[in-house]
């Protein structure tokens, strides 16, 4: 565990404009601890929590490999080392967060970041290939937020009902196949 403990933190600390690409590369990728259809269902669950969602995703995966206990490590890892070194940070920007170099370094920063968020979504398009049914839905939301200006919370409360229908559907479509219930 301690071996998570460090990549977690590493993640952490060179995670600026966001940890999640670099969480989901450790998690999918590199360690293969999670396979990238199980990472966006986890990472799907914990956008319906409060809370960070990188956050509840690093509780979540914490407790799948290792219970409570992984559950503590993996979170304290993401959060110690940045939150000591923002802190750090945050006093130097207090002292020259006027400067015009300073404002240009943070806009480079949230620009890498944003990039980095647009690959990562790409790659979770990707993992989902073999459920392509899935696919419109995640177009719809977008649309609706990009275009219609719709908030989040109601979108994903409908995306939710209809995405269980659609699972409940298919779930009793196979048992049906297989002769386990009568088919509607």
């Amino acid at each position: 565990m301690l071996e998570l403990f460090l990549a977690c933190s590493r993640i952490g600390l060179s995670g600026f404009g966001g940890v999640l690409p670099l969480l989901r590369h450790m998690l999918v990728e590199q360690r293969r601890l999670l396979d990238g259809p199980e990472f966006n269902a986890l990472l799907g669950l914990c956008q319906f929590l409060p809370g960070s969602n990188v956050i509840n995703l690093a509780v979540c995966v914490g407790a799948r490999l290792h219970g409570v206990r992984g559950a503590i490590v993996v979170t304290a890892g993401l959060l110690i080392a940045p939150f000591a070194l923002m802190m750090g940070l945050a006093a130097l920007y207090g002292l020259w967060g006027h400067l015009a170099i300073v404002q240009d370094m943070l806009r480079g920063i949230a620009a890498a970041g944003a990039g980095l968020l647009f690959a990562t979504g790409l790659k979770m398009a990707q993992a989902m290939h073999e459920r392509w049914l899935y696919l419109p839905f995640a177009v719809l939301i977008l649309v609706a937020m990009v275009v219609l200006k719709l908030p989040l919370p109601p979108l994903m409360l409908a995306l939710l009902a209809v995405t269980a229908g659609l699972a409940w559907w298919r779930a009793r479509r196979a048992l049906a196949e297989a002769g386990k219930v009568p088919r509607p």
